[in-house]
Parts: C-alpha cells; sequence; structure tokens
C-alpha cells in the first residue's frame, strides 16, 4: 500500500502545502495566503481546510497520508512545535503549531525551522542526495542555514543551532540586524550586498550604479550583479566583498563539520553563474595547505519545491524512525 506525506511551507506572505510519495513526487499541491493578522488559528483552519481538499480532489484515503511537516520562520522550539517569537509574524509567538495542526489533521506532525526544512530537501532529493555531510546556505533578505551531519540534521542544545548568517567574520565589523557585529548576514545578505554599494556611492565612488540608484531611489542585489556581470568596477567589488564572505563561511563549515557538500539556495542564486565561481575561488585561497579539502559548493535544485518537499521529507523520515510526536502533541 502506497504511503503519503504532506508538506507545509509556512510563510510570512504565502503558505505552500503538498502531498508527495514517499519517493518525494509531489502529486498535489497549492499555495494559500498566510493572512497572519487573522491570527494563528486561522492559518491552520485554512491549512486544514486546503488538505482535506486536496485529498478529495486527488481521491486519496486520509488514512493513507502517514505524517506531515512544517517549515516555519524561527526562532522556534522544535521539541515544543512552536515559534518563540518572531518580528515579522506577530501575534505567532508562543504558539502550539504542531500540536494545532496535528489535532486538525489527524496525524502527527514534524515542526521544524524553514531553512532546516530547506536543507532536508536538498538533502533528500536536490543537490545533496547520495551524500551524508552537507550545509546549506539560504541568501536572501537575510542568511539562513541548516547542517546534516552523518544524515541527521543538527539543531543544537536550544533547537536554534545552524544560525549560519549570525557567525562572526569581521570581529567588530558591521551591525547585523541581530544586535552582534560582523556577522556573515551583515556583508553577504542580498540587502547588505546592496547596502555595501549604496554606502560605497555616498562615499563618492563613480558607478555606473549611480544612475540606477537616481531613477529607482534605491539599489537592489539584482543590480549590484547586472552591473557587474557588464564589467562595471564597483560592482564587481561589491560581488566580490558578498563572495568573500561566503567563501570565508564555507572554509568555516569545513573545519567545523568537515561536510561533503555547501549547496547555496535563496533569491541570490540567480545570478550564480557570476556568484558561485567567485564563492569556489575564495574558497580555495583561505583553505588551509595542511591537507586536501575537497568540498563541493553548489547551488540547490529544487527552487520553490524546497520547503515542501523538505517538510514532507522530514514527516517521512521522523515516521519511519519511529520518532512521531503523538497526534494532537
Amino acid at each position: 500500500m502506497s504511503e503519503y506525506f504532506f508538506g507545509v511551507d509556512f510563510g510570512g506572505t504565502n503558505t505552500k502545502l503538498g502531498i508527495l510519495t514517499e519517493q518525494g513526487e509531489i502529486i498535489a499541491r497549492r499555495s494559500i495566503p498566510s493572512e497572519v493578522e487573522k491570527g494563528p488559528i486561522a492559518l491552520v483552519d485554512r491549512i486544514a481546510e486546503a488538505y482535506q481538499d486536496l485529498l478529495a480532489e486527488n481521491r486519496l484515503e486520509s488514512r493513507l497520508v502517514c505524517a506531515a511537516g512544517v517549515g516555519s520562520p524561527g526562532p522556534l522550539s522544535v521539541a515544543e512545535g512552536m515559534i518563540i517569537k518572531s518580528c515579522n509574524i506577530p501575534g505567532f509567538g508562543n504558539f502550539r503549531f504542531r500540536a494545532e495542526l496535528s489535532r486538525r489533521l489527524g496525524i502527527g506532525v514534524v515542526f521544524d525551522n524553514d531553512a532546516n526544512v530547506a536543507c532536508w530537501g536538498e538533502f533528500w532529493l536536490g543537490a545533496g542526495k547520495e551524500i551524508k555531510h552537507m550545509v546549506l546556505f539560504t541568501l536572501g533578505t537575510g542568511i539562513g542555514g541548516g547542517i546534516i551531519y552523518d544524515g541527521e540534521l543538527i539543531h543544537g542544545s536550544d533547537d536554534n543551532g545552524a544560525e549560519l548568517g549570525h557567525m562572526i567574520i569581521q570581529p567588530d565589523g558591521r551591525r547585523c540586524n541581530c544586535g552582534q557585529h560582523g556577522c556573515l548576514e551583515a556583508y553577504a545578505s542580498a540587502n547588505n550586498t546592496a547596502l555595501r554599494a549604496i554606502e560605497a556611492l555616498d562615499q563618492g565612488r563613480d558607478s555606473t550604479l549611480q544612475a540606477v540608484r537616481r531613477k529607482n531611489g534605491t539599489l537592489t542585489c539584482k543590480d549590484v550583479f547586472d552591473h557587474a556581470r557588464a564589467g562595471d568596477e564597483l560592482a564587481n567589488e561589491t560581488v566580490d566583498g558578498t563572495a568573500c564572505a561566503l567563501g570565508q563561511a564555507c572554509v568555516n563549515m569545513r573545519h567545523i563539520t568537515e561536510p561533503q557538500q555547501v549547496v547555496l539556495t535563496g533569491g541570490m542564486i540567480a545570478s550564480g553563474d557570476i556568484l558561485l565561481p567567485r564563492v569556489r575561488s575564495f574558497y580555495e585561497k583561505m583553505i588551509w595547505t595542511n591537507k586536501p579539502e575537497p568540498m563541493d559548493i553548489c547551488l540547490a535544485k529544487l527552487g520553490n519545491d524546497a520547503g515542501i518537499i523538505g517538510a514532507a521529507g522530514l514527516a517521512l523520515h521522523s515516521y519511519r524512525q519511529n520518532r512521531l510526536s503523538a497526534v494532537g502533541c
């Protein structure tokens, strides 16, 4: 008898849903507005309603769905199945998301950080398939991460390990939104890549980016990458700064967990042809020479499906390992 798993990728704007086979094939999917202003109970109700619709539309019996997984913005408690607090999603703090959804669906639910979930998706069916040790960096407005060690996600003592964007790469460096100084995120996120270019323009640097800024009032990371590709000196220096920071982070992770592979995902990898080779180059320049350190640095393969694939995959993994919480817990 076929077994199925339900994946939920919860975001501040939209929540993506999918029902997958145990081999990872998505047989049904849907995206619903999160409407977080209506509160967490309303969202859980809409997820449960959409789940029932997907079952009916695909003529699936609920008894065939063995478990569900949810990827959520953090910080959160995996053990308690809840978001601890979120500045971007008010009203969801200390809400026992896992238990409420489990009660509505009637199956066990796995609840984890969205970056961890994306990491598991790439590990299970994406760029990291067939390996046991992997690190993933999510490159977007901020930088998140996930670590697979010997085929398992690393959560840490308080469920918030693998905050890779907040490793400090420059003591007393740029201030990060987290309150620390010198974080990877403060140098290599999409927002901070654009911000570093803006700061250089404010200091009088000549660049084709100046015209874009005058026209639009600001710059985006995409602007910086596009102008670097066209040969602009400042844009290329800015991209080098981002790539250098990521290369340094890859060196750090190689020494900490010795992954076989580092996977880059998120909106910034759309510029992979100009970013990825530079990250690899900086890694090779910075890694020690005591012994060879071959490590594949590559781009993610699952795109926008990583969240639902990873969530369903974690549900499958927990189900097979007999780690699922009881229904309603």
